[in-house]
């Protein structure tokens, strides 16, 4: 028997179009596969404002607040009766918004109350926009003629009490998921199942934190021992650069695990890395796919790409970033250095995103997001004063309005010459290099520049070693 799990990100199931766009692909592939399992959004921009109606409510703007409320109810009103005009489904389907609608109003008004909002609140407050959406294209579905249901994942993602970030028990979870589902499987019903939402043993409401929805359809497909699972958003698949950056960017066929991860981690707009780790680690392959051009073929992730190594894949790009030095003549030599700066760093939370060191270890420079910077140079230099008074270390200074570009590609590290290709390319275009880091990964390469130089520096690298076939062996 083969199982497909497929979900459809907010801009996919945002609309009456695009919802009924979604019933058609759903209803097409239920003819090609045995078994699938639909995993839904919200509607674009719901989940943003239920966020705003409690941060409202907690600041004592009750007024706002029942605003964005009614809007949250009138747009999905407005769905309602476009996808069923002259139908039983619309009023029960809008009894069950209004229901959810009323829940919402409710605990606005508490936290108006109270003053505040807790991560447990704001949980169960952001899960109803899955909740209030699924029973709206399962009832689609189903008025198209395919039995199906919706299905809230904290029947089936059983997780910690780590609200707005929780993990899930995979062992809990698997049982949950195969004891429900498959009851659904045997009665030829898809189950539309919510996005981003889990919940505790004790039935507690939790949601899984970035890109939640696509973690709960690897989990799926995790438990489920699925052949593949597919993500429908409102791109052809998994471009080679920004393509609001890079005009003539392109779908990449075929990239690895690896590949995505490091294009994550180093800010391209693809599937995070920890959402994507139960189906990478049982190798099912994951493809992305356009909603609005579904005959288009995607992209295809797996364990191993067929991509020459060696070849750039795609490059992307991190911005509002500054580079921290630390440096002096007293730091040769000296052991723990090195430590207590990321000690210092770690005590504001700060996060590292790449790390260069001079030889001559007269120097540690590091890259972090400029809105940390202040609080970082404060705490280095609480934590270095007796050393900064001996001028063991001269100064802690911030270079800022920086960008990271990174050229991802399998076997990137054991290829002569692709650094030389990358910067020959910055070179031809005048572009200055201020840092670079590479091997600790053999799938990127790292170069630091200037704010003003990161848009040429992404369109000259992808022009003349991507496009242009420079990067070849």
């Amino acid at each position: 028997m083969t199982t497909l799990v497929m979900k459809f990100g907010g801009t996919s199931v945002g609309s009456p179009t695009a919802i009924n766009q979604t019933v058609e692909i759903i209803q097409r592939y239920k003819k090609e596969w045995d078994h699938i399992v639909v995993v839904v959004s919200a509607m674009s921009g719901v989940t943003d404002k239920l966020i705003r109606s409690a941060q409202t409510a907690a600041d004592g703007d009750i007024q706002t607040c029942m605003n964005i409320i009614a809007e949250l109810q009138t747009h999905h009103q407005n769905t309602i009766g476009e996808l069923f005009p002259d139908n039983g489904y619309q009023i029960r389907l809008g009894e069950l918004i209004n229901n959810h609608i009323s829940e919402l109003s409710a605990y606005c008004r508490s936290i108006h109350v109270l003053g505040e909002v807790t991560a447990r609140g704001m949980d169960t407050i952001v899960s109803l926009g899955e909740r209030m959406n699924a029973r709206i294209v399962a009832a689609r579905l189903a008025r198209n003629g395919q039995k199906s249901e919706a299905v809230d994942a904290t029947q089936l993602i059983i997780t910690d009490d780590n609200f707005q970030n929780a993990l899930p028990n995979m062992d809990l979870t698997r049982t949950a998921i195969q004891n429900v589902l498959n009851a659904f499987f045997f009665d030829d019903t898809v189950p539309i199942v919510t996005g981003f939402i889990g919940a505790t043993e004790e039935g507690i409401i939790t949601t899984l934190g970035r890109g939640g929805s696509d973690y709960t359809a690897a989990i799926l497909g995790d438990c489920l021992d699925a052949d593949e699972v597919w993500t429908w958003t409102d791109v052809d698949g998994v471009m080679t650069a920004d393509p609001r950056m890079v005009s003539d960017a392109r779908v990449i066929p075929e990239v690895s695990f690896n590949e995505i991860s490091e294009l994550a981690y180093f800010g391209a707009k693809v599937l995070h890395p920890k959402t994507i780790r139960p189906i990478m680690e049982r190798d099912i392959p994951l493809w992305v796919k356009n909603t609005f051009n579904p005959e288009y073929p995607g992209t295809r992730i797996t364990q191993k790409s067929s991509a020459v190594a060696g070849k750039v894949t795609a490059i992307s790009i991190i911005r509002d970033l500054s580079m921290i030095t630390v440096e002096g003549r007293g730091m040769m030599g000296v052991p723990g250095i090195a430590a207590r700066t990321f000690s210092a760093v770690a005590n504001v939370g700060a996060s590292v995103l790449m790390i260069s060191q001079a030889s001559s270890e007269q120097s540690i420079c590091f890259v972090i997001p400029t809105s940390a910077s202040a609080g970082v140079i404060q705490s280095l230099e609480r934590e270095m004063a007796l050393e900064i008074t001996r001028r063991d270390i001269d100064r802690v200074w911030s270079m800022d309005e920086i960008v990271i570009v990174t050229a991802v590609g399998a076997g990137l590290r054991h290829t002569p010459g692709i650094s030389a290709r990358i910067f020959g390319a910055l070179g031809q275009a005048g572009i200055n290099v201020i840092a670079i880091a590479q091997g600790s990964s053999e799938y990127s390469i790292s170069i630091v520049l200037s704010a003003d130089e990161g848009e040429d520096a992404m369109q000259q690298i992808h022009k003349e070693v991507i496009i242009n076939g420079q990067n070849s062996n």
